[in-house]
């Protein structure tokens, strides 16, 4: 205690000033809290106030009843004769005294006389409510943050009040009626003298007007105790408190950067609203996010085309929006720039769609950086992670990157909870993917349920392979721009046999000769290489890249394998130490595993890039690339639509993608990725033909782009009948325009009924109400009412496959009847994707002897599920089968074998070796199931029976998304750290997000192997930005507690008194 007492006995005795008297301080306040015609007087007994001061310090805890035996303010009494309180009370009842104030208890007119002759500080009284506030006007800050009151000093100088009371005028937030007796009149504020809900009241220098009202000479009422009584308490109450508050300490620095930085954001504000052609510091953006571009991104400035469509009217008018440009002319610069003015200017939240997990991934570990410097928070919406609905941020927004699925269930999510219009901008990255296929019926689903229910959420669609523009213009109610700007100019190419023609649509067939190649071939290498894949390369590697796109995953494999085995050695010198760090770090991330084509091929710079690679593989060669370690990626389409490799040259090893014709969208997406902006003059792409495919290739140069249709009705269980369940479920009426659509809807609601998602209430006719049970007749005679079912509630929520949601709660069902919790085989199972199960080709041997070495209990799961070890051994032996067994529980109970080996090993080679699988297949299958188990997860909160599931799916859920040891999850939290670089976090010491939240980027590099200052930066970004995120989540849940319910009893009482 004696510690505590001199430390606040410093901490006065510093932040004394000189103020004016109290006595004229609580004559101003005592004028203003009087009531006119409160006329009985008091009898109490007036002490003189003593000379000499006394301070006393103490321990003090804050308690609501003051009268507690255990008083606040140490072994004396607070009111005792020498105390402040004391000297208060006296204050008080020696100003009831003197003729000289009195007269500020007079008539309410009287006071408004006193509020105009105010000349320097005033003492405001505010009304709010039941409560009332005391502020001084100050002229002067303290460099702590406290108001600084300068007044001139009388004589009549009682106390000097230390700086720690000084709040107690600041923040008095009960009115003296609230804490007195309860039986006091309310002070008639409604005369005519009261007006404003501000009353300010002369603190010095104040012309006392003359006033002879015989009335007002004597004011003393029984409520005055009461009142004095209430303002002690209140002081000895804020002194209890000021005397424990610490002083804030603020980085000077650190507030006028955050100062700079807001002006900016309230300057860049004001323009957008305005109508005018100035665009402020950076695109109505503050100049920090251009600095941040430069240093982020190296880009100083933007091209031309881009500031042409940011200076758009229909951009400043939040138009929607479609632009298009060829592949690497920058469009996703200018997405970025109108995220950010949504973000910082309008303070919306801002929803980015893109294609593929990778993307996301890298776009997110692009924009963290940003995020930390501009206060925004930038969410994953991928595989298994996201929250639906999102978290409702109080003040940051959100910057939510999501793939095609998680954009659909996050909007869903947002229109059920009525929060859409918080999305200000939807960007959509490859629009033209509206037409392929069920990916391209949910992203039309998507954007119908935008445009229909929100009218201030913007839309901007790009993409570098549009045709039919005008459809998705009066879909998207959409503007159009577009521009043939490249940064690189790119020459196409034709090969046949060993010459090169130059695509050229001028001339009559559409070609013209260019050069025969230059390069001597032995027959036996014409034998390995008929293709002249070799001369074509090594005109540009190593000293520049090269990618060769090939049909399959296999032929990558041979064809890297081919080139290097006819390479010179003099390419194992080029980079030598660098590519064998590439090796070393290959071996760490796989636990000293590599793949017998990479380790052949890479001293030479080269190496295969497909689906058949692990995520860390193929994140470690795509940055051994980028650096210019590996010069030459064989690799096959899905490279074009993923991430940005671009090449000096880029040939196609054959026009077909599969066993399929090559289509102009995929050609030119792969053409799209010759040419690097800032490092080559110009960008090559070659095509290698048969003159058996001549004509075909021709006709698919001049001809224009693929059109893209509405997959709506072609996806049956993923478009039009999905559409339907969730708007019905999302309360949204149907109404169709078109009476081509009434056969799909009539039949798409009846497979709905039927399968037990909807239920059909009643039928209105114009003659009235009628039940029925099915569904017929014609949009002239009926208007039909459906209402969602809890199965067909917990299909959409969890955005489950119609063609499987029943399947799912028949196993779910099944699985309660006697769930296996000896292991996680039975939850496994259960969680295993049903597509992916149809595609699989179990190897029976391997599946014979996988079944044998399970425990009793884990065989049992098999037995329940339907698959008896007798059908596996007579399959493996190859014996007939007469009991006929369902092919999808089979596989799928074979590929939760997979996933169950995986989990327990966290090893994909082992598992590979041991199921005979691509490790890329194996990854592949572990991402779908941990998506899955994230739907599956959704899909039981909807369904009361299914509670028990819930705990258990997000353990699960958790373990297939990092299917890594305990210990790395927390690092694999963060955007980009995959469990290689994870390994190798933890090792050097860093363990938890937090290390890395606040790790030096330049000691990463130094401590971390084949780490560039690019991915240190992203990463400890990422970390921060995730860190922050958490502390907010926290906080905002700490406040929801602490928070005053809506409902609570005593403000509903009040809110209907006052109405």
């Amino acid at each position: 205690m004696d510690e505590g007492c001199s430390r606040i006995r410093r901490r006065v005795s510093v932040r004394k000033r000189n103020r004016r008297s109290l006595e004229s301080v609580f004559a101003a306040l005592t004028a203003a809290e009087l009531k006119p015609g409160d006329e009985e007087k008091e009898d109490e007994d007036e002490e003189t106030v003593a000379g000499s001061r006394r301070r006393k310090t103490m321990d003090v805890q804050p308690v609501e009843n003051i009268d507690s035996e255990e008083d606040m303010f140490g072994d004396y009494d607070s009111f005792a004769e020498n105390s402040l309180l004391a000297q208060v009370d006296d204050l008080e009842q020696k100003y009831l005294q003197l003729p000289e104030h009195r007269k500020h208890a007079t008539d309410h007119a009287t006071e408004d006389l006193c509020s105009e002759s105010i000349k320097h500080n005033t003492l405001s009284i505010t009304t709010v409510g039941d409560c009332t506030e005391l502020k001084i006007d100050a002229h002067t800050k303290n460099q702590s943050g406290h108001e600084d009151v300068s007044i001139d000093p009388e004589a009549d100088v009682l106390y000097d009040i230390p700086s720690s009371q000084v709040l107690f005028f600041e923040n008095l937030y009960n009115s003296s009626n609230d804490l007195g007796d309860p039986s006091t009149e309310e002070r008639d504020w409604n005369s005519s003298s009261h007006k404003t809900v501000n009353e300010e009241l002369p603190i010095n220098n104040v012309e006392q007007p003359q006033q002879t009202d015989e009335s007002s000479s004597k004011v003393r009422t029984s409520s005055d105790a009461n009142r004095r009584k209430s303002l002690k308490d209140h002081l000895k109450n804020t002194m209890t408190g000021n005397a424990k508050a610490q002083t804030p300490v603020f980085s000077r620095t650190k507030q006028l950067k955050e100062t700079l930085l807001s002006e900016e954001i309230n300057v860049a504000k004001k323009t957008i609203e305005s109508s005018l052609d100035d665009l402020g510091p950076f695109y109505s953006l503050p100049s920090k996010v251009r600095d941040l571009y430069v240093q982020f991104k190296g880009i100083e400035k933007l091209y031309e085309w881009q500031h042409a469509c940011l200076t758009l009217n229909s951009v400043q008018e939040r138009k929607n929006l479609i632009y298009s440009l060829p592949t690497s002319g920058g469009k996703t610069l200018v997405a970025e720039i109108l995220m950010l003015q949504e973000l910082l200017c309008r303070r919306k939240d801002v929803l980015m769609i893109l294609p593929y997990v990778a993307i996301v991934q890298e776009k997110i570990s692009g924009l963290s950086s940003f995020g930390v410097e501009l206060g925004f928070f930038v969410e994953e919406y991928a595989g298994s992670k996201g929250k639906f609905p999102p978290i409702k941020r109080r003040e940051k927004k959100s910057l939510y990157i999501a793939t095609i699925e998680k954009g659909h269930s996050l909007v869903n999510s947002l229109i059920e909870t009525e929060r859409i219009n918080s999305l200000g901008l939807v960007v959509v990255d490859e629009l033209h993917m509206i037409g392929e296929g069920s990916r391209g019926a949910i992203l039309e689903m998507t954007l119908a349920k935008i445009l229909y229910t929100s009218k201030t959420t913007q839309i901007i669609g790009m993409s570098a392979t549009l045709n039919n523009v005008e459809d998705l213009q009066e879909f998207l109610q959409a503007e159009y721009y577009t521009s043939q700007f490249r940064p690189v100019e790119l020459k196409e190419y034709l090969k046949i046999k060993d010459t090169i023609y130059e695509v050229d649509s001028k001339a009559e067939n559409g070609m013209t000769f260019s050069r025969l190649l230059n390069y001597k071939y032995s027959d036996t290498l014409k034998k390995m290489d008929p293709d002249h894949l070799i001369a074509l390369v090594t005109e540009v590697i190593p000293n520049y890249s090269c990618l060769v796109f090939c049909p399959t995953k296999k032929n990558c494999e041979n064809v890297a394998e081919m080139i290097c085995k006819i390479l010179s050695k003099e390419y194992l010198k080029h980079k030598e130490k660098e590519k064998h760090e590439v090796i070393k770090n290959l071996k760490n991330i796989s636990n000293g595993n590599l793949c017998p084509v990479l380790k052949h091929t890479i001293p030479f710079g080269v190496a295969y890039h497909h689906g058949g690679l692990t995520s860390d593989e193929r994140k470690l060669l795509e940055e051994a690339y980028s650096a210019g370690v590996l010069c030459l990626f064989t690799c096959t389409s899905t490279l074009a639509a993923g991430v940005n490799l671009p090449a000096r040259r880029v040939i196609l090893r054959a026009p077909y993608v599969g066993k399929e014709f090559l289509k102009k969208n995929q050609y030119k997406q792969m053409i799209g990725r010759a040419g690097r902006a800032g490092i080559d003059s110009t960008g090559e792409s070659i095509l290698i033909l048969q003159e058996k495919d001549k004509q075909q290739v021709l006709e698919l140069i001049s001809r224009p782009l693929e059109n893209c249709y509405s997959q709506l009705v072609q996806e049956f269980t993923k478009g039009i009948q999905t559409l339907f369940l969730s708007l019905i479920g999302l309360k949204q009426k149907i109404l169709l325009k078109e009476r081509s659509l009434w056969e799909i809807t009539v039949e798409s609601l009846r497979y709905l009924t039927e399968k037990g998602l909807l239920q059909n209430d009643t039928i209105l006719t114009e003659k009235g109400l009628l039940q029925k049970d099915t569904i017929h007749g014609s949009e002239e005679e009926f208007q039909y009412s459906f209402h969602i079912t809890k199965l067909g509630r917990a299909s959409f929520k969890g955005a489950i496959d119609l063609a499987y949601c029943d399947n799912l709660y028949r196993d779910l069902k099944k699985g309660l009847e006697g769930l296996v919790l000896e292991s996680l085989l039975h939850l496994i199972y259960l969680t295993t994707p049903y597509d992916m199960a149809s595609q699989c080709h179990p190897d029976w041997m391997i599946y014979f002897r996988q079944f044998s070495q399970l425990s009793p209990a884990e065989q049992n799961v098999a037995v329940l599920v339907g698959v008896s070890e007798n059908f596996i051994g007579k399959k493996a032996s190859g014996q007939a089968i007469r009991k006929k067994v369902d092919k999808n529980i089979v596989n799928r109970l074979y590929l939760s074998f997979v996933l169950y080996t995986l989990l327990k090993e966290t090893n994909i080679w082992s598992v590979s070796e041991k199921f005979n699988m691509p490790r890329g297949y194996i990854q592949n299958l572990l991402s779908g199931a941990a998506a899955f188990s994230s739907c599956v997860l959704h899909f039981c909160e909807e369904l009361e029976e299914f509670w028990v599931y819930r705990a258990l799916l997000v353990e699960l859920t958790k373990k297939l998304t990092y299917c890594v040891k305990a210990e790395l999850i927390p690092l694999m939290e963060v955007t980009g750290v995959l469990e290689g670089r994870a390994r190798q976090l933890y090792n050097a010491g860093y363990k938890s997000l937090m290390h890395l939240a606040n790790a030096n980027p330049e000691v990463l590099i130094k401590t971390i192997d084949h780490l560039s200052r690019r991915q240190a930066k992203q990463i400890v970004s990422s970390a921060k930005l995730l860190l922050h995120e958490k502390a907010e989540a926290l906080q905002e849940e700490v406040e929801e507690l602490l928070r005053l319910p809506s409902d609570f009893p005593g403000i509903v009482a009040s809110s209907i008194e006052k109405a």
